[in-house]
């Protein structure tokens, strides 16, 4: 197995709010990725005292830890216990029914001799390469769907789509939102590599249309995630101000099985 790993903030003034991990059991049959893309809390009350690097990581952590050591456990099972975990960590001290409590998007990829299984959730995406050169995105398509105007104000999304039937949803205190995630398996011997991005990454494709998921998936073979997230920064560069974010935290897992 090879694998790299790329983080790089938005911001090199505010911390990366993008959690990344690869894992390998001590067996050597298999391994996990897990990649998650915190979402930056509004100014003001959010009702939790701690930033969301210390909920990506603590969920992120239950995530990894689970997925390696527990292979009787679906990843659905899994995700819900590590945020019932992660609430379980702040709920003495924190607001945790509050809609801007921290929350993330996930990307958890686990594979061993037989299968590759894999879970996403939200808007951050996962890349799966066949022998052949072909390239499957995994993607939970619950924003693109979203009713026109849902988001057009964060009272807006709060209020009427976030973590909410018919809307979209993520990894926050709830455990239950496991279940929401889209999830497969499929055989380990069709998957040459995988790709965990968060939105931050895939703005190459999904924002700037620089190529598809293929094209994609190739600048990751030959220049790695951090050529990958090079190029997105000279993208977003070229763009005038005032559309919104200029530059995402960016992160990227490449794994070669």
């Amino acid at each position: 197995m090879h694998t790299e790993i790329s983080s790089v903030p938005g911001d090199r003034e505010r911390p990366n709010e993008d959690w990344a991990s690869v894992a390998v059991p001590a067996s050597g049959q298999g391994g996990v990725a897990v990649v998650l893309d915190g979402v930056t809390p509004l100014e003001g009350d959010v009702g939790c005292v701690h930033p969301v690097p210390w909920f990506t990581a603590r969920l992120g952590g239950a995530l990894t830890e689970l997925s390696a050591s527990r292979p009787d456990m679906t990843l659905t099972a899994i995700l819900s216990e590590a945020i019932r975990r992660t609430a379980d960590a702040h709920r003495g001290t924190c607001d945790l029914s509050h809609v801007r409590t921290p929350q993330a998007t996930v990307v958890v990829a686990r594979w061993d001799g037989e299968a590759v299984e894999y879970l996403v959730l939200s808007d951050s995406v996962l890349l799966l390469e066949g022998w052949d050169g072909s390239v499957r995105a995994v993607v939970d398509d619950r924003l693109a769907l979203l009713p026109p105007g849902s988001l057009a104000s964060n009272a807006i999304a709060d209020a009427t789509v976030r973590n909410r039937e018919g809307g979209f949803f993520t990894a926050a205190a709830d455990p239950s939102v496991a279940a929401r995630a889209v999830t497969g398996r499929t055989p380990r011997s069709e998957v040459r590599a995988l790709a965990a991005l968060t939105d931050g990454a895939t703005r190459w494709t999904e924002v700037f249309g620089a190529g598809d998921w293929a094209a994609c998936f190739e600048v990751l073979r030959k220049e790695g995630p951090r050529g990958l997230i090079a190029r997105v920064r000279e993208l977003e560069r070229t763009q005038p101000p005032g559309r919104g974010k200029r530059h995402d935290d960016a992160t990227a897992v490449y794994v070669e099985l």
